[in-house]
């Protein structure tokens, strides 16, 4: 049977199959960056109370108005400019849905965008759906940093966006005000638009602090912004992410969305509400807990004879296992994750799966830590018995 040329193009998430892997080997999952604890109880009673209080239909397709208001406060803040509710939000299906409406929504077919790599898998699948070419410019380890002048060589007449994820998944970077100053002249120089996924606008480390791209006046009316509630609340299966634009930018986006989804789940939608108005305590014992949790999974990864630098934001790392004394320490990285998740118990994703370029991220794997410290202890012992192969 005729099947779509577009599907050819990609393959289901090797993150998920990383999972259902280590579920088949009951492996410690620290493939798919989700935690292993809930959501703040405060939350998750809102979400019961609006379930029993029958807030169970469709809402407005673009989000619950109520939702769409903190959102706006919180970017109005974030953005330095009047995010109206009912003008520059829409509330949709997790950042995957964010990123691949707006793709839709702003490229036509043979237009091109410039992913930065190593990137998200659902990158590259997005463009492709929305018909477009997406144009992979690698970053160089260790240091991971971005290189403006490689950028624009890759720019094209064709070229009509940049996606720029930071803090950054998989590396852990939290780009400067230099990297991120290089983006956006770039941006104003090409006539682009810019495209960010700041999912992990909330877990940074050492002091740091985010800064939206979008908030940098010269870019304000090319600027979407895409963010979700997955990481912050630990309630990823929620699947709820938003979308803050322009107006001319977001009316194209709004109907994409609307077809592809309709809303977002509308109970999930009231309780995030709560979520946004937990108070300041919450977010310092929030970063505290991903303080520790990062400095297990290093201790560990640093013990065991990985290189890895230590992430400054998000809550993963990419690993060089190379250097590591086992046999296996010279095996293609697809093969060295399977050996992990099926032999070790403990899953990881080959680096490879970050990039599209030839000759990048092989040599290592990608471990997430939202996990309780009792798992990454566990996983320590696990991962400690690669020495004795």
């Amino acid at each position: 049977m005729h099947v779509a040329a577009r599907t050819s193009r990609f393959q289901e998430s090797m993150i998920r199959e990383m999972t259902r892997l280590a579920m088949k080997h009951d492996a410690i999952n620290l493939s798919q960056g989700f935690p292993d604890f809930n959501p703040p109880e405060e939350v998750i009673e809102a979400a019961v109370k609006a379930i029993r209080d029958g807030v169970n239909q469709y809402t407005v397709t673009w989000g619950y108005p109520p939702l769409r208001k903190a959102l706006a406060e919180k970017y109005t803040r974030q953005l330095g400019w009047e995010v109206d509710p009912d003008i520059h939000v829409a509330v949709v299906c997790g950042v995957t849905e964010a990123i691949t409406a707006t793709l839709l929504a702003l490229l036509d077919p043979g237009e091109e965008i410039i992913i930065i790599e190593p990137a998200h898998e659902n990158f590259r699948p997005a463009a492709v759906l929305a018909e477009a070419v997406p144009v992979s410019v690698p970053l160089e380890k260790p240091d991971y940093r971005i290189d403006p002048a490689r950028i624009e060589r890759a720019i094209t007449p064709k070229t009509r966006a940049i996606l720029f994820n930071t803090p950054h998944n998989p590396t852990g970077r939290v780009f400067d005000a230099e990297e991120v100053q290089g983006i956006i002249d770039l941006v104003l120089r090409h006539d682009l638009v810019l495209i960010t996924d700041e999912i992990y606008d909330q877990i940074l480390y050492d002091g740091r602090v985010h800064v939206s791209p979008g908030s940098y006046e010269a870019v304000r009316d090319r600027t979407v912004t895409c963010g979700g509630m997955g990481k912050t609340y630990a309630m990823t299966g929620w699947r709820l992410g938003h979308i803050i634009a322009p107006e001319p930018l977001i009316n194209a986006i709004r109907p994409i969305h609307d077809y592809m989804t309709i809303c977002a789940p509308t109970p999930l939608q009231a309780a995030a509400v709560a979520a946004l108005a937990l108070p300041p305590s919450f977010y310092t014992k929030h970063l505290a807990d991903y303080h520790e949790r990062r400095d297990v999974m290093m201790d560990v990864l640093y013990t065991l004879g990985f290189q890895a630098v230590r992430p400054e934001g998000a809550y993963y790392t990419l690993a060089d296992y190379t250097s590591i004394d086992a046999p296996q320490s010279d095996w293609p990285a697809d093969r060295f994750a399977h050996w992990l998740t099926t032999e070790i118990r403990v899953a990881a994703v080959a680096g490879t799966n970050f990039y599209t370029v030839p000759g990048y991220g092989d040599g290592s794997v990608r471990f997430a830590f939202p996990k309780r410290i009792e798992t990454l202890r566990e996983a320590h012992a696990r991962l400690s018995r690669m020495l004795d192969q």
